[in-house]
């Protein structure tokens, strides 16, 4: 339908003298310097600041992104140091403490041997003791039966 409507236009206008598809006059270097200048001003005006911002975010962007990976990456490797220091601190805690089980326990058998010796000179001292009295417990009872054998001896021939 458009092209009968194109060719009923072009039909008319055949007739006319002016208005041809390239009119000789002004109208067509009139027109062709102002796309000219419209594409000047606009490039000056909107195209090149519109362009430089839209770069300018690019940059902006790429150089947060590099700055993230950056800070991303060392806080990786402070993620693995601080690990492999927790790591070192816990070892060397079991470490301490097997060694102050190991000295509690060394501690405690010295503590216990010391004891045991002191128990043991104690018993033998009482031992020793207790064999002191019984021997001048025997020797005054021998002394007191000899005394008492004696008495009964002189009595008995008192008596006679």
């Amino acid at each position: 339908m458009t092209s009968w409507l194109l060719l009923a236009e072009a039909g008319a206008t055949a007739g006319s003298p002016e208005g041809g598809l390239f009119d000789l006059d002004a109208t067509l270097p009139l027109m062709a310097v102002q796309v000219v200048l419209l594409t000047y001003i606009l490039n000056t005006l909107f195209f090149r600041p519109v362009g430089r911002v839209v770069e300018d975010r690019e940059g902006y962007i790429n150089t947060s992104r590099a700055e993230a990976k950056q800070k991303l990456a060392q806080a990786e490797r402070l993620e693995a140091d601080l690990k492999e220091q927790l790591k070192e601190a816990r070892v060397a805690s079991q470490k301490l403490i097997q060694e102050a089980e190991q000295d509690a326990d060394k501690l405690y058998r010295q503590a216990l041997a010391v004891a045991t010796a002191e128990a043991i000179a104690s018993r033998e001292e009482a031992r020793r003791e207790i064999d002191t009295q019984r021997e001048s417990a025997l020797t005054q009872l021998r002394a007191d039966a000899d005394k008492l054998g004696d008495l009964i001896v002189d009595r008995l021939l008192a008596a006679k």
